[in-house]
């Protein structure tokens, strides 16, 4: 799983020619002028990729890992060994903490903008100003609906309002990317890609030139990326936009690219993976189909979705399931292929049409 989501690891056409990952303060050089580094993730995938472009004598970074001291000592090394030149800009493929966290510290470090796509950049900005805040009724009720009991509920509102003790405060403005956007960094053109599911306006970045294409989570080589549905926003349909990403993908970026993703190694072999990752999600809805033959909570769901169940004590797992789940729930009753509906209680039951 890839924040709650499904693992992934078989080859399926897929090659790996980067070699072993780099260490603690090491920035392997994968293409002229780009360099692959690693940074820790206290969690399951243990580690986030991030990439420095060589630009007009320093360096453009593309995501900055988790905002905590360990990542700014990871960070510290680089930028006084393999990346001494400097920072010209920060570009941040999304609004999760792994790849936002160190945004913040960086740009005012170094005195340069940061680079996001407009609904990332204020999507993040909102989910930090929670911190502190009392969990919403609204979001309370979301998880009732889903069939989470008193105990998940109140775990939930003691742990709500951590997102902005993950990042450094972000800057008070930023530039924006606009997805067909073509950015100059250094001697080469990067277009900008922007895939939506995972996040609503996630920004890739292809170089034709060199033939990479970072990827940030949008496409992942051995796990598939979270699609969830939140509180904030409980009809969403995620789901159709990220099967619609994939197939834009396909048809924009070519498949002889070296693709370099935020977690495992870079690979090739693009639109093989782009395939599997189509077909596995919509094997997953035609399985859920055929279990809604009896009426299911969501959290009755997390089986039949992700091949086990997910215990109640792993708090943020146990959440993303949630959310992913609702995920493909939606997107069958927009299409007219589950109803559901609510009981007494406010917990929404769900059964195929």
């Amino acid at each position: 799983m890839n924040d709650g989501n499904h693992s992934d690891t078989a080859g399926h056409g897929l090659a790996y020619p980067c070699g072993a990952p780099p260490e603690r303060g090491e920035a392997h050089e994968i293409a002229p002028g780009v360099r692959w580094m690693r940074l820790p993730l206290p969690m399951s995938l243990a580690h986030i990729n991030v990439w420095a472009i060589e630009d007009g004598g320093r360096h453009t970074l593309v995501d900055t890992g988790l905002g905590n001291e360990e990542t700014i000592e990871n960070w510290r090394a680089l930028l006084a060994g393999p990346l001494s030149a400097g920072v010209a800009r920060v570009i941040v493929t999304h609004l999760h903490p792994d790849h936002v966290g160190m945004a913040g510290w960086l740009t005012r470090e170094h005195r340069c903008r940061l680079w996001m796509t407009r609904t990332e950049y204020l999507q993040c900005r909102m989910l930090a100003g929670d911190t502190g805040q009392a969990a919403p009724d609204d979001a309370v009720a979301f998880y009732r609906r889903a069939g989470w009991d008193k105990p998940a509920i109140d775990a939930y509102r003691k742990r709500f309002g951590s997102f902005g003790r993950l990042l450094s405060p972000l800057p008070a403005s930023y530039r924006r990317m606009h997805d067909g956007e073509v950015i100059a960094i250094g001697e080469h053109e990067w277009h900008v890609v922007v895939g939506a599911g995972h996040t609503p306006e996630h920004a890739c970045l292809y170089c034709p030139s060199l033939k990479l294409f970072i990827s940030g989570d949008q496409v992942l080589p051995r796990i598939s990326s979270n699609i969830s549905v939140l509180p904030s926003e409980p009809d969403a349909d995620p789901m159709a936009a990220w099967l619609d990403s994939l197939d834009a993908l396909r048809r924009r970026v070519p498949d002889d690219v070296l693709v370099l993703p935020a977690h495992n190694e870079p690979f090739t072999g693009l639109h093989a993976r782009l395939t599997r990752l189509e077909t596995s999600q919509r094997n997953a809805l035609e399985r859920l189909h055929a279990a809604l033959r009896e009426p299911k909570r969501a959290i009755d769901t997390f089986t039949t979705l992700f091949g086990r169940a997910i215990a109640q004590e792993d708090a943020s797992t146990y959440g993303l399931a949630t959310g992913e789940s609702i995920a493909h729930l939606n997107y069958l009753v927009k299409r007219g292929m589950a109803r559901r509906h609510e009981d007494d209680d406010g917990v929404a039951w769900y059964r195929a049409i």
